[in-house]
């Protein structure tokens, strides 16, 4: 070989290796991607104009401040009710595909979440962050196995049950407030409690490391209890219900407040998205309103899927934005683990879509359909602006404060029976109220929706359930074996 053709050859060869070496020495996409501290606040039974910026009485302006600095999700969807939504959150997935697409997981329940799903926190803790759920829990308690330490929460701080007692922290007898999934003491009110451990939890949390915090508050579901301060602020309403509902909801937005100057103390509000939801439509019937949504928490229609929802994050998320494309809760898992850069390997496919484009560039939603749910009795999807849903008027089974009393009227033995139709069609950019049923004048939309609904049917899986033992006993403490 001629000389020069060598000096080629060793020429391109240390350049090739060269150029190995500086890629070698890039960083991975983990790596080089944002990790915001993530603040997750799910309230629990609020209604759709239960907060100020929809027009609603009660006095919310931490919430209505966090929301007008970021994005409000005008179509944003949950479940009927609240275990099936915080398993659609931790998972992605659809409750349908755990068999938790009907009722609660109940306090004498031997199952839970599905041990081989993996979850958000999971997910995050693989990606580096400190992981802490602060209040309700309600995914399965009958095993350690199932308890939130061992679901990927670094730290624990609350309930496992819901409608728990918000001065004794006990439901159907038994003690149910945990630290790290032992046994807590501390006394208070259950919704103060939260924003004392989110205070504390934030203050000592290394700015090195980001945070995820998960506040699942238990307000303002059932019982209703409230503060007599905040009860004072609403004596000029005269239904009790109400005037106890609107304080609880008050109480919450207090301890937001103090978790958003928490996180601005440490100055790291720049670095963090804010997420706000509520786990269902509000309970009319118990204190709650939903504007013009019909109906209410445990039915398919727009009062009980649609929620209040919105995402801020200073810098990154353009404040006074009004977002109406349809979004699920299920979308925030992939969103979230693609975002800081976790791994996406995972043996069940999430159903949840990437929002962020929605949220950062003006994109359309990224669903073609979304399943609002599926059970043996009813189901319900929407396409676009069309929504089908079918035996709608059955409220979901062993919800624990059902719709209004148009929605259902009792059956033989107390059980809800069905009335009026069984498949109804709704244009929702037309009749957000649902208020008439187009299923007559467009029967190829109906075969449309209806084909894809079916589809999502034949993949659920058998729902579970948990009948109450006739001898069955409350322990002294939830998720601590007699």
């Amino acid at each position: 070989m001629p000389m020069s053709a060598m000096r080629s050859l060793r020429f391109h060869f240390v350049c090739g290796l060269l150029t190995l070496l500086w890629l070698a020495a890039l960083p991975c996409p983990a790596a080089t991607a944002p990790r915001p501290n993530i603040v997750f606040f799910l309230i629990d039974d609020l209604g759709y104009t239960d907060v100020s910026y929809h027009g609603g009485e009660i006095k919310t302006p931490n919430i209505d401040r966090l929301a007008a600095a970021g994005a409000k999700l005008e179509a944003f969807y949950v479940q009927p009710v609240c275990s099936p939504t915080r398993a659609a959150l931790m998972t992605g997935r659809y409750p349908m595909r755990h068999g938790l697409q009907v009722g609660v997981v109940r306090p004498w329940a031997n199952y839970g979440l599905p041990l081989d799903e993996r979850t958000l926190a999971q997910g995050l803790q693989s990606a580096g962050y400190t992981t802490a759920i602060i209040g309700k829990w309600h995914l399965g308690h009958f095993a350690p196995e199932y308890l939130p330490t061992r679901r990927g929460f670094t730290h624990q701080y609350g309930h496992y049950n819901g409608a728990l007692d918000y001065f004794t922290h006990e439901r159907d007898g038994g003690f149910d407030w945990h630290r790290d999934d032992q046994v807590n003491r501390d006394e208070g009110y259950t919704t103060v409690l939260n924003g004392n451990e989110a205070v504390r939890l934030i203050a000592k949390q290394d700015s090195a490391k980001p945070l995820f915090l998960y506040m699942p508050f238990n307000a303002p579901h059932t019982p209703l209890q409230a503060l007599p301060e905040h009860l004072k602020l609403y004596e000029h309403i005269t239904n009790q219900q109400r005037r106890t509902y609107c304080a609880m909801v008050h109480a919450v937005d207090e301890q937001i407040g103090r978790v958003v100057a928490a996180i601005e103390k440490r100055g790291l509000t720049g670095n963090t998205l804010f997420i706000f939801s509520s786990d269902n439509g509000g309970p009319i019937n118990q204190g709650a309103t939903n504007g013009k949504l019909r109906a209410a928490k445990g039915t398919l229609y727009e009062g009980g899927v649609r929620v209040s929802a919105f995402v801020t994050w200073p810098g990154k998320i353009k404040s006074g934005l009004v977002i109406n494309e349809p979004l699920h809760i299920v979308d925030w898992y992939p969103t979230l683990l693609k975002l800081v850069g976790a791994s996406t390997e995972q043996k069940h496919a999430p159903d949840g879509r990437d929002l962020w484009p929605v949220l950062t560039a003006g994109a359309k939603s990224p669903h073609d359909a979304i399943l609002l749910n599926t059970t043996p009795g009813n189901g319900a999807i929407r396409m676009g602006d069309w929504k089908l849903v079918m035996g709608g008027n059955r409220p979901e089974n062993g919800s624990e404060a059902l719709a209004q009393p148009d929605a259902a009227k009792k059956g033989k033995k107390g059980k809800p029976a069905a009335t009026g139709p069984t498949t109804e069609l709704f244009n929702l950019a037309e009749d957000i109220s649902e208020k008439t049923n187009l299923a007559d004048k467009h029967p190829d939309k109906v075969k449309e929706l209806r084909t894809r609904l079916e589809a999502f049917a034949k993949q659920a899986v058998p729902p579970k359930s948990a009948p109450k033992a006739a001898d069955f006993k409350s322990p002294k403490v939830w998720g601590e074996k007699e």
